[in-house]
């Protein structure tokens, strides 16, 4: 199930892409990105609609999606 991002507390939501930062390890290239830049690069992707945020009933957890992965 697609979570809307706009229905989520701001602090909630950045804790949440917080974690989906640190659990991806995301490579972001030679330069060293901070965790706030990153934070505004995933909310940036939410706002843009590239990226959603999905609930898992089976699993009951959260997670960030790319849309592309949904189709």
């Amino acid at each position: 199930m697609i979570i809307p991002w706009q229905e989520i507390q701001p602090e909630t939501l950045d804790n949440l892409i917080k974690e989906f930062i640190l659990r991806e390890g995301t490579d972001y290239g030679l330069q060293e990105t901070t965790l706030e830049t990153k934070i505004k690069q995933v909310k940036t992707q939410l706002q843009a609609g590239s990226v959603v945020i999905v609930f898992s009933e089976l699993h009951e957890s959260v997670d960030i999606k790319s849309i592309r992965d949904l189709n």
